[in-house]
């Protein structure tokens, strides 16, 4: 499901899904309206009923604007939710429960760190946090949350809180599967998939005012790991903004090693305190630990990612850099040229094209020359199909790679190897010497 949202006239809408909620809502509406009257002026609530048979309608049209009451007649959590997302007039939406477990004076604290993240929760499971909640119940929330916050890597302690603020526009295009309570996951995963960035605030929870919870808990664990199944391999490969960076750090020792052994060539090679630029720089440590460099990636989602680490990021085409002549004194690519069809070169030329005489190019891709690289990359196409295995359309070996720069006028200083499959080469560019070979080139005809 694509949401459609409406455009902002008001600073923040709150969302409050019903199910036969009306004793509840007839509490608390009084007192949210207080709340947001104390926070802004520009706000609205828009109660989102499944068609409740206990006169919800009459309790909101009682609570007067700018309460406003939805009917969303397809049943789920989730289709509610997305229905008071795409209704909201606000910057920002508060998505919070009907049943007086979530108060609405808890809203002040949302609001006070919108700031911070594109999504804020009200979090049990932080330090502060607390949970009133029966110990089975509990118990389950709490493996439940740690086996998919650990299982995706998602530095999230509540995944399945819905008392939370949104930042509405990153719903923007966000593509949802699920309409029950197993959305919650899903907004958060998609969300981080796009490098924004999630907070949570210690919130103490309470159970319900009056009458029954709508969710099945062990139905929501169920759901739960159905969903797990399916997104597990789509968060392990390229498509999410932090592949490079977890890469760096994975359970996987073959991929740590491969990972931590390009980073220690790179940094290495590279000169210390100059003008740097990472072309295709992705979320690497590399470029976290160059915090002088300029960072340069065609994907948005991982320069935000990196944001948390460097300031200096543009998204850009390595093949057209919106750089001047001679910018850098040192530039680096990494795994770039062989997914571009570039076979006379063109990217080289461009890097070449930013960088000053004397200063030092840094060049890794894989060794199409040997049997090693292309034996492992069909090995990890079979274990790893979502990383990068068959995405490489230009085939460097060493000895192709060596005359492609030398010929530019590089003279090679170093190079490296991880398990004699990735090669890194660092070169001096000496730009004399293509007038030398010219030179040469044309003594011999003459």
């Amino acid at each position: 499901m694509k949401t459609s949202l409406k455009s902002d006239t008001l600073a923040v809408s709150v969302v409050i899904p019903a199910l036969n909620e009306a004793p509840n809502l007839y509490r608390i509406l009084p007192i949210l309206r207080e709340s947001m009257n104390a926070l802004t002026d520009s706000w609205e609530v828009l109660v989102v009923d499944g068609d409740s048979q206990d006169g919800t309608p009459a309790v909101v049209a009682q609570a007067g604007e700018p309460v406003r009451y939805i009917c969303e007649k397809e049943r789920g959590y989730g289709r509610a939710i997305l229905r008071g997302i795409a209704e909201a007039r606000g910057t920002y939406v508060i998505t919070m429960d009907a049943d007086m477990s979530h108060p609405a004076e808890f809203i002040n604290s949302l609001w006070a760190a919108r700031n911070k993240a594109d999504i804020v929760i009200a979090s049990r499971y932080v330090p502060g946090g607390h949970a009133d909640q029966p110990r089975f119940r509990y118990f389950l929330s709490r493996v439940l949350n740690n086996f998919f916050g650990k299982g995706l890597s998602i530095p999230v302690k509540d995944m399945s809180s819905g008392f939370r603020l949104y930042r509405k526009r990153i719903f923007e295009g966000m593509d949802l599967e699920f309409t029950n309570f197993v959305i919650l996951v899903e907004i958060l995963l998609r969300t981080f998939g796009k490098g924004r960035h999630i907070a949570e605030v210690p919130f103490h929870y309470q159970p319900r005012g009056s009458g029954g919870s709508h969710a099945s808990i062990l139905k929501f664990g169920m759901d739960y790991l159905r969903l797990f199944k399916r997104i597990w391999a789509i968060r392990n490969s390229v498509q999410f903004p932090d592949y490079d960076w977890r890469a760096h750090n994975s359970r996987i020792w073959f991929q740590r090693y491969w990972q931590r052994k390009r980073y220690d060539i790179i940094m290495g090679f590279t000169p210390p305190f100059v003008s740097t630029c990472d072309v295709g720089c992705g979320s690497s440590h590399i470029l976290a630990d160059l915090p002088h460099a300029i960072g340069v990636d065609m994907r948005h989602d991982k320069l935000a990612f990196m944001r948390k680490t460097n300031k200096k990021l543009l998204q850009a085409n390595g093949m057209i850099l919106p750089f001047k002549d001679a910018s850098f004194d040192c530039v680096i690519s990494s795994e770039v040229i062989e997914h571009i069809p570039d076979e006379d070169g063109k990217l080289i030329d461009e890097l070449t094209r930013i960088l000053k005489p004397g200063g030092t190019l840094i060049l890794g891709t894989p060794d199409y020359g040997g049997w090693q690289w292309p034996l492992i990359e069909w090995i990890y196409g079979k274990v790893a199909p979502g990383a990068y295995a068959d995405e490489h359309c230009t085939f460097y070996s060493y000895k192709s790679l060596r005359e492609a720069l030398e010929s530019r006028g590089y003279e090679i200083l170093d190079h490296g190897y991880i398990c004699k499959a990735e090669l890194v080469f660092k070169a001096v560019y000496k730009p004399r010497a293509v007038l030398q070979i010219v030179a040469e080139v044309v003594s011999t005809s003459a």
